[in-house]
């Protein structure tokens, strides 16, 4: 591994141009705090204690095609970074699925994440997100069954609702799936997983009751702790994977792996604040529907990448105020706060203006032939983010720059925000063997000053 040099940069940590504003989800108190700084006691408070969960870090991988390459040569990347990921001792991997345009070629992230399952031991592996709008709520929750069940816990389900894209057109679930269909959808995935028969009578789906085959919340199989160690595997340095610990006595909680037992970055509650059997979890959450969809269900929310501290700490008092309302407690949402994933970019190297640099000469290309390729389904207007603009407002709310820089970064949002766990986009080089490095860097040099 390559270790930092002397001339390192490390006076303060990344990110200190303000974040755009973000959407109006609610009345919430105004925030004071400067960028990376400490949130207020009086102002922390109204979101969650103070908490001392480990900050956990894993890859968030989309598959993205950049000008020039191969489909085949972008999901070789996208394997290889997986496997790189478990090696490096990150907690987690997460998985894209995008139809029809170059901004990711990976049309189904259960399928991809199955794969993964199977190349890898230790590491969890989730979707962010299976896009629910265009597949049938219990067909997913089939595939998260079975790899919930295969894989001993290491597989998260995330579900969004997708975009307005000519994807719903090509599926035949239509704009109205997208519109105003997610809420039964996510429902009904819900009892798929967490039932044992399960019908439907709603205005998307209706249809008998049948038994829910495989049946996600039986115990999941354990491997023993040799297989979990890697002990007596035939190729590859692997190092003991350090995010994984045992956390108020639940098991292991480092992967994205099961609840009732096997801990996991989705825990959805009972009433009475228990975790429930099966494969965790977690919403996309972009708008205040979606925030309050969330609390109401029980689920932890993934945040996007164009989300700063402030956007956050706006979603996580919505998300409160649904999650009371809902008649759960704050001790049951202190335990939902640190299960929230927040997606962002992470980029490392010796300087913080070589790590900028490597970005903004890849990643606005790849925005505009990536983004630029979505088309609407009803032929409605979208208007697209400036791509160099969008690049730089990325590097200065994530962890780019000097190991130092991006522990500091990712430590700063946790304290102020509560969120302990993040998924980095780890490509944005847009290079194989970068972005091999990169996380590998991730691994030697970042994750032990989050420790």
């Amino acid at each position: 591994m390559t270790k930092t040099s002397a001339r390192a940069e490390t006076r303060r940590p990344v990110g200190v141009r303000p974040p755009a504003p973000g959407p109006a989800l609610s009345s919430v108190p105004p925030v004071t705090a400067a960028a990376g700084d400490a949130l207020p006691a009086t102002q922390r408070a109204g979101v969650l204690p103070a908490d001392t969960a480990p900050v956990r870090v894993g890859a968030f991988l989309l598959s993205a095609q950049f000008p020039g390459q191969t489909h085949g040569e972008v999901l070789d990347r996208t394997v290889r970074a997986a496997v790189e990921a478990e090696r490096a001792g990150l907690d987690s991997v997460w998985l894209a699925e995008h139809h029809f345009v170059p901004y990711g070629v990976c049309p189904n992230a259960a399928t991809l994440a199955a794969l993964l399952l199977g190349r890898t031991r230790r590491i969890g592996i989730g979707t962010a997100v299976s896009v629910l709008s265009t597949t049938h709520p219990v067909a997913l929750g089939e595939q998260a069954a079975l790899l919930h069940l295969t894989s001993g816990g290491r597989f998260t389900l995330g579900v969004g609702r997708g975009g307005p894209w000519i994807d719903l057109d090509v599926f035949g679930s239509g704009v109205d799936a997208f519109e105003n269909g997610f809420p039964e959808r996510l429902d009904l995935l819900m009892r798929w997983l967490r039932g044992s028969r399960v019908g439907a009578d709603g205005p998307q789906f209706a249809f008998p009751e049948v038994a829910v085959v495989p049946r996600a919340t039986e115990p999941v199989r354990r491997p023993g702790l040799g297989a979990w160690l890697g002990l007596g595997e035939p190729a590859g340095r692997l190092r003991f994977p350090r995010q994984r610990q045992d956390v108020e006595g639940v098991g292991p909680v480092g992967g994205i792996g099961g609840v009732g037992g096997v801990g996991g970055l989705g825990e959805e509650l009972t009433a009475a604040g228990r975790p429930v059997a099966g494969p965790p979890v977690v919403v996309a959450c972009t708008s205040p529907g979606g925030v309050k969809l969330a609390a109401e269900r029980g689920l932890p929310m993934l945040l996007g990448m164009h989300s700063g501290d402030d956007d956050k700490l706006k979603m996580l008092e919505l998300y409160r105020s649904a999650w009371l309302a809902s008649g759960r407690s704050e001790e049951q949402l202190r335990r939902i706060t640190r299960r929230h994933v927040a997606a962002g970019v992470a980029q490392v190297d010796d300087r913080a203006s070589e790590a900028r640099a490597t970005l903004l000469s890849a990643m606005p290309g790849w925005f505009e032939y990536g983004l630029g390729a979505h088309r609407t389904v009803d032929g409605r207007e979208r208007k697209m983010r400036d791509p160099h603009q969008y690049t730089e407002l990325l590097c200065d709310l994530h962890a780019v720059g000097t190991p130092k820089q991006c522990a500091d970064r990712l430590l700063a949002t946790a304290e102020r925000t509560g969120i302990r766990r993040f998924a980095l986009l780890a490509e944005g080089s847009g290079d194989r063997e970068a972005t091999l490095h990169n996380i590998a860097r991730l691994g030697s040099e970042v994750l032990p000053q989050l420790s």
